[in-house]
């Protein structure tokens, strides 16, 4: 299939800017942005940033298509369209993955990797789709209850570049399966893959046009509109903690409903009984997936006195092997982060937070070679002692975490509870017992004993404290866009 990206061709001959879907039509606007390989620099292909009017215009689209479509009332044709979603994303798994890989950066198995999530989440929400959620009973003698779910109105979608395929599915995926219509923002780092993914899901048959819209934007006019337009019901955001607050301070004058996805430290807690050889081969690829530019990377590593020593001298070995190159090259086992700014940020703050901290393994960029033109970054490992160190407490978004030691159990928690994150954690040891007190005691939405990243469609996902607000995946995902209505019928 020719993309519509690539149907509109400059004088050159060449594929011209990729369009942004509003309200079922391809739209272009005044501006344009170039899509650059963070692996060399070089241009990848250039897209049309959507403009306020375009974004307003999605809105309103999306309010009237909510308010007179069946689309609302529907469930059969919900469960159609995201089953065909899911097909059409399947069957792109190849094309995808590549174009991951050129134009965000991650290497080849971690961009299937992506897309192999995806696909089992539209069908989950298919299915969750032809779910029903309301009740009924006689409250009394002669009062009748029902209880019914309805969707909330127009859903406004914000979707970072880190893992722009799944992250966008996880929220609109539910949305969709509620009755919502939406309106999403795509970050313009990945262009061409945003654009692409909404080719697929246009390519549907089934989809009414106006339920749907999809845009790029570098910065951050559209994305405002979405939090504080009124007639955006509810937003689901994927991104910092620093900009989860202001959108919570925007969305105020509107009483919004907000699911956000923010920031995370997740500490890999290492106890002396553990499997050694499984958690460090675990807690390098904690550090080292996406090249560290994930909610849920293991940037803190807290091991046990009694075994500290042997866990920092292998983790030290491990991570000066790993094979830092473009994401589509071969033997790769990291790629570049997203792109120069994103490497120097991640160099600024290091340079600024390290104080005290012992260098484990320096990291750094490549100052010769092929890979010196890319925004490539080498995994990074610090010692630390004072939780209060900046290493620990903000988060570096990159392949960089800190080592600390502890030795009571007690110590543990109280370390790993200390800074304002609560995303995730994950525990290593060969005491059962020890697990279960571990996952009550931590501070995070996800617990992982002898494991890391296992996400699961049917189990939800979210963070405590300044990690976040509300869930995404399983069933509590439905209810971030659905309100109840009581119905009292008195005979």
């Amino acid at each position: 299939m020719t993309s519509i990206a690539a149907e509109h061709t400059s004088t050159g001959g060449e594929p011209g800017p990729a369009r942004n879907l509003i309200g079922g039509e391809w739209l272009t606007s005044a501006t344009t942005g170039v899509s650059v390989s963070p692996a060399d620099g070089r241009v990848l292909g250039t897209y049309y940033e959507a403009d306020e009017a375009q974004v307003r215009e999605a809105i309103e689209v999306a309010r009237e298509t909510f308010a007179t479509h069946a689309w609302r009332t529907d469930r059969q044709l919900r469960a159609r369209v995201l089953n065909e979603m899911a097909d059409r994303v399947e069957a792109a798994t190849d094309e995808l993955a590549g174009m991951l890989a050129r134009e965000n950066g991650k290497i080849l198995p971690e961009a299937h990797f992506e897309l192999s999530l995806t696909p089992s989440k539209l069908r989950y929400y298919a299915a969750q789709a032809l779910t029903g959620s309301g009740s009924g009973d006689r409250a009394r003698p002669g009062v009748y209850s029902i209880l019914l779910s309805e969707p909330v109105g127009v859903v406004g979608v914000i979707v970072p570049w880190n893992s722009p395929v799944v992250l966008s599915v996880r929220s609109f995926a539910p949305a969709l399966a509620a009755g919502c219509t939406v309106v999403m923002k795509m970050a313009a780092q990945t262009a061409l893959v945003n654009t692409r993914l909404a080719e697929l899901l246009a390519d549907c048959p089934s989809l009414p046009a106006g339920v749907l819209s999809v845009f790029n934007e570098s910065g951050s006019a559209g994305a405002k509109l979405l939090v504080s337009s009124p007639d955006v019901a509810a937003l689901s955001y994927t991104g910092s903690t620093d900009v989860g607050r202001r959108i919570m301070a925007d969305a105020a004058p509107t009483l919004k409903r907000l699911s956000l996805e923010l920031g995370g430290k997740t500490p890999m807690i290492v106890f002396e009984d553990a499997d050694l050889d499984a958690a460090v081969g675990t807690i390098v690829a904690g550090i080292t997936t996406f090249t560290g530019q994930f909610c849920m990377t293991g940037s803190r590593v807290l091991v046990q006195e009694s075994v500290a020593d042997e866990v920092r001298s292998r983790l030290a070995e491990a991570l000066g092997r790993v094979r830092v190159g473009p994401g589509d090259a071969e033997g790769s086992q990291m790629g570049p982060l997203i792109d120069q700014a994103s490497r120097d940020r991640l160099e600024n703050l290091i340079a600024e937070s390290l104080g005290d901290a012992e260098v484990i393994v320096p990291g750094g960029r490549p100052e010769e070679g092929e890979l010196s033109a890319g925004a490539y970054y080498r995994p990074a490992l610090f010692g630390v002692r004072d939780t209060d160190s900046p290493l620990v407490q903000k988060e570096l978004f990159g392949p960089v975490a800190t080592f600390e030691t502890f030795g009571t159990e007690e110590e543990a928690v109280r370390r790993a509870n200390a800074t304002q994150y609560g995303l995730a954690a994950s525990v290593w040891t060969a005491d059962g017992a020890r697990g279960l007190r571990m996952a009550d005691a931590l501070d995070a939405g996800t617990v992982w004993t002898n494991g890391w990243a296992v996400v699961l469609d049917q189990f939800e996902e979210g963070g405590y404290k300044q990690s976040g607000l509300g869930r995404l995946n399983g069933n509590r995902a439905l209810e971030e866009f659905q309100e109840y209505k009581h119905i009292v019928q008195v005979v």
